[in-house]
């Protein structure tokens, strides 16, 4: 078992050496939507409960990744600079004062897409390494 321990390691080690990372964090709706582009601002009013329409009016319904995956941790950290822990924190308060629900949760990240495509108000964020035709970026987020 050592052995393989120290593949992995070894394996970490020049992944970080060469700056391998999973893609860039997108925020998503379908191809199909009228929306076409948003401010990091409305993305985090949608994803935080202070808004759940767009811009024009139309309804927005925001899907996150499931919990605990890399994507749903860079996306928030890059998103409003705050930890999960602080988010999670953040829903426990609104959901317990009953004011606002927290976004759609998917089971496995493949969901997020499918999510997405079944309604023109869906909205989430996948690695850039998923897109296809189907989806348009809406917000690209910084690294």
């Amino acid at each position: 078992m050592k052995p393989l321990r120290h593949v992995l390691l070894l394996m970490l080690l020049l992944c970080a050496s060469l700056g391998c990372t999973a893609g860039e964090v997108v925020v998503v709706v379908s191809a199909k939507s009228t929306v076409s582009r948003l401010s990091q601002d409305e993305v985090i009013d949608i994803f935080l409960g202070r808004h759940r329409e767009y811009p024009g009016g139309q309804a927005a319904i925001p899907i996150d990744q499931p919990k605990g995956s890399y994507t749903r941790g860079e996306f928030y950290r890059l998103l409003t600079n705050k930890t999960l822990s602080e988010i999670n924190a953040y829903w426990a308060r609104l959901h317990f004062s009953g004011k606002a629900s927290p976004p759609r949760q998917a089971e496995k990240p493949a969901d997020v897409l499918v999510h997405v495509l079944e309604s023109t108000s869906g909205i989430g964020y996948i690695d850039q390494d998923q897109l296809d035709a189907r989806f348009r970026v809406v917000l690209k987020l910084p690294p």
